[in-house]
């Protein structure tokens, strides 16, 4: 009998191990395109005070260059600024406002769904929370924090997880609901698992797959809404640049240097497009 299993053992074809879910999402051509385009703009704005030339401030007398002048190869604003190093330092600002913000509106989302799973009153009160955020409208919110604190990276950093802590909040909030029906909970629940246990150890590890490709969906909505409050004139304070004020800059120029525009508008798209792949990939293969 050993020397026959042995034997089955040695013949039969290794089994192929399935990739965990992320992996293999990003291992996709779709995964792959979109971590690339992804990586390409945050490579450029971390690498920003390398491969800017100029300082994103300092002017020249060269108003609206075109592109490929001297020392400045995507040319100059109106005020004769270099269009790549503002650019490249918008890039790094945005960055540096979408990675705080999106993380700290999931994190006061998940933990206010985790109060409401605690208790029926909780949940209520909870939930009409959420309502009392999504009632206002997102460029409402946005004036109304910035009449309070003024224009400048806080008030943009609020308004985004204002407006990701619903999402976030109701996200798990409907996992947890979903996993608590299951059997395995059941059979915890029978076997003598504290109810603290269980929600650790079994009903958030289940619920949290949704939450990572929403985490990729958020980061593209706050790249809008970022690129809105500087586009009116209530986020970042000029001259710092960003994405949304070098765009918001460049307006009135658009028939005398549509360059000018060129960079933020190309620039936005690749990075949507690359968090837009990512999730999409993330959401196929988690529903696999």
């Amino acid at each position: 009998m050993t020397a026959m299993t042995t034997l089955l053992t040695k013949a039969a074809p290794p089994v192929a191990r399935r990739l965990h879910p992320y992996r293999a999402a990003l291992a996709t051509a779709r995964g792959r395109t979109g971590l690339a385009l992804v990586g390409l703009v945050v490579l450029a704005g971390l690498l920003a005070p390398l491969l800017a030339g100029h300082g994103p401030t300092d002017q020249s007398g060269l108003a609206l260059a075109p592109p490929g002048a001297p020392g400045h190869p995507l040319g100059t604003d109106d005020l004769g600024r270099d269009l790549l190093a503002r650019l490249l330092h918008g890039i790094r600002a945005d960055l540096g406002i979408i990675v705080v913000a999106v993380p700290l509106g999931a994190a006061l989302g998940c933990l206010l769904a985790l109060a409401a799973a605690a208790h029926p009153i909780a949940d209520t009160v909870v939930q009409r929370t959420f309502d009392l955020i999504l009632a206002f409208p997102g460029l409402i919110l946005a004036l109304a924090v910035t009449a309070v604190l003024g224009p400048g990276r806080l008030p943009v950093i609020l308004v985004i997880a204002l407006a990701e802590i619903p999402v976030f909040g109701r996200l798990l909030r409907t996992g947890i609901l979903v996993q608590r029906g299951r059997e395995y909970v059941t059979a915890a629940r029978v076997g003598g698992t504290s109810g603290g246990r269980i929600l650790t150890r079994h009903i958030l590890p289940n619920a949290a797959d949704p939450l990572v490709v929403q985490i990729a969906v958020s980061l593209t909505v706050a790249v809008f809404i970022e690129g809105a409050m500087s586009f009116l004139g209530v986020g970042v304070r000029p001259p710092e640049p960003t994405l949304g004020a070098v765009l918001s800059q460049s307006m009135p120029y658009l028939a005398q240097a549509p360059h000018f525009a060129a960079g933020p508008l190309v620039t936005v798209t690749v990075l949507v497009l690359g968090l837009s792949l990512t999730a999409e990939a993330l959401n196929r293969e988690i529903r696999r």
